[in-house]
């Protein structure tokens, strides 16, 4: 996947993710948006997961040193085991 394409995605399920926790908040026994939450944070844990490991991690929580950025993209450190939250161009440096 292109990875525009692939952070628009992210986006797009992340904001799913934040209007379903919202209305959790006020009905917490829907089993339907209870199902429907937990298939779409799933989506959004493969996606994230997806991302790192052909670019860069977006959250902590996808930083791997040994899957991280395989396609060697947006990395100061080709070819060499490294603290990969630094990869990639950040958002105020055209990353977006």
């Amino acid at each position: 996947m292109e990875r525009m394409q692939l952070l628009k995605e992210i986006g797009e399920v992340s904001f799913m993710v934040n209007d379903l926790t919202l209305y959790l908040d006020t009905h917490p026994t829907d089993t339907e948006a209870l199902t429907m939450f937990s298939d779409t944070m799933n989506r959004r844990k493969q996606l994230l997961k997806t991302y790192a490991e052909q670019f860069e991690p977006l959250t902590m929580d996808c930083v791997c040193p040994e899957a991280n950025n395989q396609t060697e993209s947006y990395t100061k450190y080709p070819k060499q085991k490294h603290f990969t939250w630094s990869d990639g161009p950040l958002p105020w440096e055209g990353g977006i």
